[in-house]
């Protein structure tokens, strides 16, 4: 049944789409974006691939600022290598 969908359809239902349909609904939600810069990017995140670590890798060290339950800084930074085998939870976003 679902290959009878639109992509639009198949995308709010949570279907599994090929790339080639994941690039027009890109390009038919994205107007501000070109064909040429929409394969560019694309091409782009293809070759970051490479540099994520997988699964079982340790995480790289980074040190970050500690904000409070109110998203506020507080002028503390952490390092996360200063933390092995402590349990942590990171969460990530724009709180801006």
């Amino acid at each position: 049944m679902s290959d009878k969908l639109t992509v639009d359809q198949r995308a709010m239902q949570g279907v599994q789409m090929n790339p080639e349909e994941r690039k027009k609904m890109w390009l038919s939600i994205s107007p501000d974006i070109t064909e040429e810069e929409f394969d560019l990017h694309q091409a782009e995140e293809k070759a970051r691939q490479s540099q994520v670590p997988q699964p079982g890798i340790s995480a790289p060290d980074f040190e970050i600022e500690v904000l409070t339950r109110g998203r506020k800084s507080t002028g503390e930074q952490v390092r996360l290598s200063s933390l092995r085998g402590k349990p942590v939870g990171l969460i990530f976003g724009s709180y801006s």
